[in-house]
């Protein structure tokens, strides 16, 4: 788990701005250009607050998905600052203010920062990743959180179960950048499939020592998603054979069983 702190070694730096009960707007900025950016600003007023604290200007919004607590924010920063707007070409229709259109391959640089785009269907058509590179940050957005995953909106669990076994992919001290704050609710999801998993159970407890201290869970770092998440283990036979599903169940079938179980979850 990736405890934040405020100061990070220049060039390349990351905040965390809340919004909302729950919403991670992320604030990137590189020193050297200079240049600022924000991914899934769901509102405005916290990123103006921000920059204006620092004197910056605001040069690009990274959009993952139409969503409103992930695109509200678009049009006013847009006003004020004339920023670019990145989303996803076939989501164009329903994210405010996009200048530029976004498909799976693509390369993005801004500044010092080089993200790889990445189509990741499932919570919505049209969701899409940003990877960056060099520093190995993977925003996902609504597609992974730390220890689950994202509804089943408009995609399907086949399309979900591709989408993360894309995020899979990436090396294992990649950082996950998810955009709401559902550790907590999701480590006890995780906990009531395997409720004696030693290493899960102390993850548990980092967790509530974190959110009592108010501070966040987040960026996760993908080798502890792998190891613990439920929803990129649908081919781990230490999960799948404690649930009542056939022995040959396909990792899609056993997500598509998981995200029922846990939208009634309480």
């Amino acid at each position: 788990m990736q405890q934040q702190s405020q100061d990070h070694t220049p060039p390349l730096s990351w905040w965390p701005l809340r919004a909302y009960t729950d919403n991670y707007i992320w604030l990137l900025h590189d020193a050297i250009t200079p240049l600022t950016l924000v991914v899934d600003p769901a509102t405005s007023q916290e990123v103006m607050d921000f920059l204006d604290e620092r004197s910056w200007t605001l040069d690009a919004i990274l959009n993952t998905h139409h969503h409103y607590d992930h695109v509200g924010g678009n049009a006013a920063l847009v006003r004020r600052y004339g920023c670019a707007v990145y989303g996803a070409q076939r989501d164009s229709k329903r994210i405010p203010a996009i200048t530029h259109m976004m498909k799976e391959g693509d390369v993005l640089h801004l500044g010092g920062f080089h993200f790889h785009v990445r189509e990741v269907d499932g919570h919505t058509l049209g969701h899409i990743a940003f990877f960056e590179q060099r520093m190995k940050w993977l925003f996902v957005g609504d597609t992974l959180f730390s220890l689950g995953c994202g509804r089943l909106f408009e995609g399907s669990a086949q399309q979900m179960q591709r989408s993360l076994d894309v995020i899979k992919s990436y090396p294992d001290e990649t950082l996950i950048f998810c955009a709401h704050e559902y550790t907590q609710a999701n480590a006890r999801f995780a906990l009531s499939l395997q409720p004696h998993h030693a290493e899960l159970k102390d993850f548990y407890r980092k967790v509530l020592l974190l959110r009592q201290q108010d501070a966040p869970t987040l960026p996760t770092k993908l080798s502890v998603e792998k190891a613990l998440n439920p929803f990129l283990r649908t081919s781990d036979p230490q999960l799948t054979h404690s649930l009542p599903l056939s022995q040959d169940a396909q990792p899609s079938e056993v997500l598509a069983y998981l995200r029922k179980r846990k939208d009634c979850f309480t």
